[in-house]
């Protein structure tokens, strides 16, 4: 896609983006809603009229020299929506058969049986999809879309009225079977998680741009603007001026090379990068930093701390420790910084 732009009357859905999906690739389309990724995955797969830029599939330009659009049924694509969309009239077999009128009648209901099989949905093959719960359908509605082979899939939320357990085991046996068929993938999602565990490369977007596309790692580890960090999670802010390539905050030092001398920043830090050690006993009215209270989240515990800075201003930090880690409330802590995960920003910036 390149410079793609999408206006709904006089709402810019989407602004100037340019992306491509590798084939094998995940690639997925991350933003809060009304971002523009579901109009964005609509144009490629001329569900959504094309107003500005190019769609190219497999080198082919999807809008002919006399202005025609290629339409869906020709472009080779597979489409997954989060309403399965199952022919109610037809069985589990019927509807993965479906597009494959190409192939003899043998050789349909071999490739069908196939990718039931690898989903194991193989026993349901007779059944009708209101005999089946929504993670069953999800299932079919994915074997349908792959069935013909295509070398595109465009995939649109399809997990998310699923619950979280079903979600997960399904974005599981999605993801396997995406990467063996080969397809490059285009997949909308408004879940960082879920991008992080499906993609190769996330393209994260904000009222209708792309402000980062990368690798789930790159996103997460190395954000470019304020918007990409706190996205992906929580995080502590503080705000401090650079001096001599580094920023005094309450954590102490944060680097920041490569902002010039006397600019005022903003500084985040996730709460995995705050590191809490158990100093000294539990007491009240001191000034040092100390436990407010902490909470097991499950895999993780959540640490609220009390800190101070140079000039002894008060500040109310989260710390995610791994495992059990409760220490109560007032117990003094010293607290360390992986600097890999503190991000600095110029505060003007972080105001946009």
């Amino acid at each position: 896609m390149e410079g793609i732009c999408h206006d709904f009357g006089n709402l810019r859905a989407v602004d100037r983006v340019t992306l491509d999906v590798q084939p094998g690739e995940v690639v997925c389309l991350l933003g809060p809603s009304g971002c523009g990724k579901s109009t964005l995955l609509r144009i490629a797969a001329s569900l959504e009229e094309l107003q500005q830029g190019r769609v190219f599939i497999n080198g082919e330009d999807m809008r002919s020299a006399s202005g025609r659009l290629v339409p869906p049924e020709q472009r080779n694509v597979g489409l997954m929506f989060q309403d399965s969309a199952l022919f109610p009239h037809l069985s589990v077999l019927d509807n993965v058969s479906f597009g494959l009128g190409r192939l003899a009648g043998a050789e349909r209901r071999k490739r069908a049986l196939e990718l039931l099989e690898t989903l194991g949905m193989a026993a349901y093959a007779d059944r009708y999809p209101h005999m089946l719960s929504g993670g069953q359908q999800q299932r079919v509605a994915l074997a349908r879309a792959l069935a013909p082979g295509p070398g595109l899939m465009l995939l649109d939320e399809p997990f998310s009225a699923l619950d979280a357990r079903l979600r997960d085991r399904i974005r599981d046996d999605t993801l396997h079977l995406l990467k063996k068929a080969g397809a490059g993938t285009l997949l909308v999602t408004h879940d960082p998680e879920e991008a992080m565990f499906m993609a190769d490369r996330i393209a994260l977007m904000k009222d209708g741009r792309v402000l980062q596309m990368d690798r789930p790692v790159d996103l997460y580890c190395r954000p470019k603007d304020p918007f990409v960090a706190t996205f992906f999670g929580e995080v502590n802010r503080m705000e401090g001026v650079v001096h001599n390539g580094a920023v005094d905050t309450p954590l102490g030092q944060v680097e920041a090379r490569e902002l010039p001398e006397g600019t005022p920043v903003l500084v985040m830090v996730r709460p995995e990068a705050i590191r809490v050690v158990v100093v000294g006993q539990a007491h009240k009215g001191h000034r040092k930093s100390h436990v407010i209270m902490s909470r097991l989240l499950g895999r993780n515990s959540m640490v609220h701390i009390c800190l101070h800075d140079r000039d002894n201003r008060e500040f109310h930090m989260h710390s995610t420790m791994p495992g059990v880690f409760l220490p109560q409330e007032n117990q003094q802590v010293e607290l360390h910084l992986d600097q890999s995960q503190a991000f600095v920003f110029p505060l003007e910036a972080a105001n946009d």
